[in-house]
């Protein structure tokens, strides 16, 4: 939900958003809510009762029953970055402040204290019917979405869909969201530069990185900012789009990031198909495809982390407020050491001068 959305009070009715989807039906639904002043969820609230039920997102039934689904598309974006994934549901593990499904193609991080709104949507399209699971968090923003597709059984999908189904399904009423607080960079406190170094090179897991970013009451950009060469350099850029071609090119493997509050999706693999269009560079792979706004980046850093061989090293693209894009690690496993092609190409891209970077920021 934008900064600038009128509140709940002030805002179009049901019927006015369907008339707007009426008179704009190719409009994407994000741009469209956001020129109507409303969150996507509100959008989509606005068809229940016109092929749009109202389900809950209990993690407990859904992922179960969308592993008897079998094939489908599962989506995670934010405002920069749309992740889509083709492949069956398969393990999932509960968790009460953070989920997992793991799988050779769905990987899935999920969040549930941020799947707040569900909607089982059909659209008919022509003589076809295309049918997804809609999933929103507190404000409205699309947290994921699950997508049929010609292989998904749809008796199970059906099944699934009356199990999770609300008792109210009544038409014109819209849910509640709250606005978004605006992501905004964290001042560093006097001398945490020192305990931040000291912390970073004592790491025997990446994924200490997060208590360590929590302990110091630092973000991520600002941390890169304080650890020095050695940990963290800022890149040009364009090093993301002449990442995915070098990677597609040489197939080296990587993996691919894309989050928002209540998702994190990850792709494991080779990348093969790296298309341009406009402002988007795109991947379109048999069971992954990203889309991604170049012109939405704003900074590029690549990044060291100790690991229980070594140390493993990403790329992440952030926006200009800070908040992340898009996060790259070469692939590995455990116990083994990172790649050394992946290594090699993240260490060549290219390089911003520091010097010159706080020259024009100052």
């Amino acid at each position: 939900m934008n900064a600038d959305q009128d509140s709940n009070e002030n805002r179009p009715s049901a019927a006015a958003i369907r008339e707007a989807r009426a008179q704009n039906p190719k409009t994407r639904e994000r741009d469209l809510a956001s020129s109507l002043g409303v969150s996507e969820a509100e959008l989509v609230a606005s068809f229940v009762g016109h092929g749009t039920r109202r389900i809950e997102p209990r993690f407990d039934d859904l992922f179960p029953g969308l592993k008897e689904v079998g094939e489908v598309m599962a989506l995670t974006r934010n405002k920069s970055a749309v992740h889509e994934k083709i492949g069956p549901f398969e393990k999932f593990i509960q968790g009460k402040r953070a989920a997992l499904m793991l799988g050779e193609q769905i990987d899935m991080r999920m969040f549930p204290g941020n799947w707040v709104h569900g909607f089982a949507v059909e659209k008919t399209d022509g003589k076809d019917v295309r049918r997804s699971l809609q999933f929103f968090d507190a404000h409205g923003d699309a947290v994921q979405k699950i997508h049929a597709r010609p292989e998904t059984d749809m008796v199970a999908w059906e099944r699934l869909v009356d199990r999770l189904s609300l008792e109210d399904q009544r038409e014109d009423v819209l849910p509640e969201v709250t606005r978004a607080e605006p992501f905004r960079r964290k001042i560093p406190s006097e001398g945490v530069e020192t305990a931040l170094r000291e912390r970073w090179r004592a790491m025997k897991d990446p994924h200490q990185f997060h208590g360590l970013l929590k302990d110091l009451d630092l973000d991520r950009v600002s941390a890169f900012e304080l650890a020095g060469e050695t940990w963290a350099w800022p890149l040009d850029a364009g090093s993301v789009p002449a990442l995915l071609r070098l990677t597609a090119s040489e197939r080296i493997p990587l993996m691919c990031f894309v989050g928002n509050r209540g998702c994190i999706q990850i792709h494991t693999g080779v990348v093969e198909t790296v298309m341009d269009r406009g402002p988007w560079i795109n991947i379109m792979d048999p069971t992954f495809h990203l889309h991604l706004r170049t012109d939405h980046i704003h900074e590029v850093w690549a990044v060291r982390k100790p690991a229980d061989i070594g140390h493993v090293t990403s790329i992440e693209a952030y926006d200009r407020d800070g908040q992340q894009i898009i996060q790259f690690f070469g692939v590995r496993g455990e116990g083994n050491a990172e790649r050394g092609d992946w290594r090699s190409l993240v260490e060549n891209l290219p390089r911003l001068d520091r010097a010159v970077e706080l020259e024009v920021a100052e």
